[in-house]
């Protein structure tokens, strides 16, 4: 994270500048500057970090050396130990203690150990929400999942989303193609999984789910991804990698359409729209649904049961 005090916001404090970015830390003061690396801010994932009281304190006089070409913290202590004090009495005025030299795990409520808008397992969703946020939706990522969506298929076959999380650069999607049921995993724009039905939903009311089988063991991994007509596998295949993270900073999850740019090439935001109706969708996270079905009394029971 990064935070900054400028001597335009407070006169009083005449000439002053400090930085934290990363737990890389630095302040300049009347014309001295005294700087740390604490870590590579583009190694977003592992490294042996030092301790903060072990990083390095660097000092150099711009008004000699605009270039900071020379080190004197070693020639001057004194005036490296005044900056040094200085930094922490702005960091605790301005709340940036205790700093947090995390990066990328930081963007995983889970990870970070932060709260998040959504509480539980499971989330449902229905026609025409769309522009979810990528917080206000339960995350999926390093574990198992499931989709599962009550749909009624048109006497023309069905055509589009049904849920897409993500975009062209990193996101999810069910959908259906020419009839058929199709889950997409693309991870950051560079690698497409994709899973398709052996057969086409026929025409009704069907219930199409989606089950991916994370394969454990760490971040990032793959898994097994099985489709189900109404509680009957129609198709099954593999996903090579996921993403840990985040998917996006401004993409969201859409129901029944895609807006922004689009997880696949299969689809463009225009031709994203479902052709059929879509009554519910639900998201569930783990692998303990045996039944690959979502029984309507059930569902009834449990909303009642909420109430």
């Amino acid at each position: 994270m990064l935070y900054t005090f400028n001597a335009a916001d407070a006169p009083e404090r005449h000439d002053l500048q400090y930085f934290e970015m990363f737990a890389n830390r630095g302040i300049y003061h009347k014309g001295w500057s005294a700087v740390t690396k604490h870590r590579t801010p583009w190694v977003m994932v592992g490294g042996d970090l030092p301790a903060f009281d072990d990083d390095i304190w660097e000092l150099y006089d711009g008004g000699s050396d605009y270039s900071q070409a020379h080190d004197l913290a070693a020639d001057n202590p004194a005036m490296l130990h005044k900056l040094q004090r200085l930094w922490l009495i702005e960091a605790t005025k301005y709340n940036v203690l205790p700093m947090d030299d995390r990066t990328s795990e930081r963007l995983e409520p889970e990870m970070a150990g932060r709260p998040t808008l959504i509480r539980g397992n499971s989330q449902l969703f229905f026609p025409g929400m769309g522009r979810l946020s990528e917080n206000s939706v339960v995350s999926i990522k390093n574990k198992s999942f499931s989709v599962t969506a009550d749909i009624v298929v048109p006497s023309a076959g069905a055509e589009g989303v049904i849920i897409a999380q993500g975009g062209r650069f990193g996101g999810w999607a069910v959908y259906f193609k020419a009839g058929r049921a199709k889950f997409v995993y693309n991870v950051l724009g560079i690698q497409n999984f994709a899973v398709e039905a052996d057969t086409a939903m026929p025409t009704s009311n069907h219930q199409v789910r989606v089950e991916f089988a994370y394969d454990g063991g760490g971040l990032a991994k793959g898994g097994d991804v099985t489709i189900y007509y109404d509680g009957d596998a129609a198709g099954k295949g593999r996903v090579g990698a996921t993403q840990p993270m985040v998917f996006s900073a401004d993409e969201t999850t859409d129901i029944g359409y895609e807006s922004g740019t689009t997880v696949t090439p299969d689809y463009d935001a225009h031709s994203s729209r479902f052709t059929g109706k879509i009554n519910w969708v639900q998201l569930d996270l783990g692998d303990d649904d045996n039944d690959h079905y979502i029984d309507p009394d059930e569902r009834l029971r449990i909303a009642m049961a909420r109430q």
